[in-house]
């Protein structure tokens, strides 16, 4: 399916190339090093949407924060921003479906139960984006994708692509409030 995305996509990915480099300095493509399945390090990819080295300024992003850029900004309401990560896909360090990907320093906060949505490949899309994305608090997303892996099945996944679908045609949830970014406790209460 990666590849397919990929050709299909091409043309899509060229033209935000070319915008991304007209708009602002700096590489075209975002890369990061993530947290992958039973704790692996990969870089994750996706296009730039923030001024260059914005990152060392903070993780934390608003909806009006100064650091993007005026494509970054059409890209993060789309999700096109996301379209990297089909690359991801196919070397093998992601899935379409899974929990989001995060990063190392939230990994050494995890506690036994979080560390559980480590038992599965990330993903572009998964249960918790498709109930409430960056809305949620961060107990709440565990939740959500500790619940994914135990019920994963390929119905479900199908039913997480068909959500997605209409998540990102209303573009909710992109932005998350501050508190609701830190890693925080969790109770292990399962959601259903």
């Amino acid at each position: 399916m990666s590849a397919g995305g990929i050709l299909f996509l091409s043309p899509l990915m060229l033209a935000i190339t070319v915008w991304i480099k007209l708009d602002s300095k700096g590489p075209v493509l975002f890369k990061q090093e993530r947290v992958g399945k039973d704790g692996e390090i990969f870089t994750i990819l996706k296009f730039r949407t923030m001024a260059e080295g914005s990152e060392k300024t903070g993780f934390h992003v608003t909806e009006n924060d100064s650091r993007i850029t005026k494509s970054g900004d059409f890209l993060r309401k789309t999700s096109l921003d996301e379209l990297p990560q089909l690359f991801n896909i196919l070397i093998g360090d992601m899935s379409i479906i899974g929990p989001r990907p995060t990063l190392k320093y939230q990994v050494d906060n995890y506690t036994d139960f979080q560390k559980r949505r480590l038992e599965v490949r990330p993903g572009v899309t998964g249960w918790a984006q498709v109930n409430g994305r960056n809305s949620l608090s961060w107990p709440e997303r565990i939740k959500y994708d500790v619940w994914y892996v135990d019920n994963y099945s390929f119905w479900l996944d199908i039913k997480i692509l068909w959500k997605t679908i209409f998540v990102w045609l209303r573009g909710e949830g992109i932005y998350a409030e501050k508190e609701k970014f830190i890693v925080g406790d969790d109770d292990n209460d399962k959601l259903g």
